[in-house]
């Protein structure tokens, strides 16, 4: 069940809604969870969130020009000029705190192929989870894989 809500609150981490799966991973990590299955399910969690996202800025030439839209027309041709400069490469950096999320938005803006969305975002995230998880580790004195409780 621990797994699960570590899951859940990664997967919530990558979309709009305000969590943050750090802190609850970092509590899991000194309770003396199994790091390789903290690092898989939060990345897991994290990854699927930000495919959510992928799939919501494939959304949104269906609904630009409808009033209630949050985004002006300059708006979005600003994130795509901002996201051809660097191309699907920068889908690396969605794990950013500040931006990573509308970064996977505009991925799926710019219809980037799914496989090559999955990938680049997976390998940021799990890099991201890998640090934040060596980080809390040598913190508490926990050293690699340990049996989950």
């Amino acid at each position: 069940m621990a797994y699960l809500t570590l899951f859940l609150t990664a997967f919530a981490a990558a979309t709009l809604l305000p969590a943050y799966s750090e802190v609850l991973l970092g509590g899991m990590v000194t309770q003396g969870f199994n790091l390789w299955w903290l690092w898989f399910w939060a990345t897991a969690g994290n990854t699927l969130g930000s495919v959510v996202n992928g799939i919501l800025g494939r959304q949104v030439d269906r609904f630009k020009h409808k009033r209630w839209f949050p985004i002006s027309d300059l708006q979005l041709h600003k994130a795509r000029n901002r996201f051809n400069r660097y191309g699907q490469w920068s889908l690396l950096l969605g794990w950013l705190p500040l931006g990573g999320d509308a970064l996977t938005l505009v991925g799926g803006i710019m219809r980037v192929p799914w496989l090559n969305f999955v990938v680049l975002v997976a390998i940021g995230k799990g890099l991201r989870y890998a640090f934040v998880l060596w980080l809390v580790a040598e913190a508490s004195g926990v050293s690699g894989p340990s049996p989950a409780p």
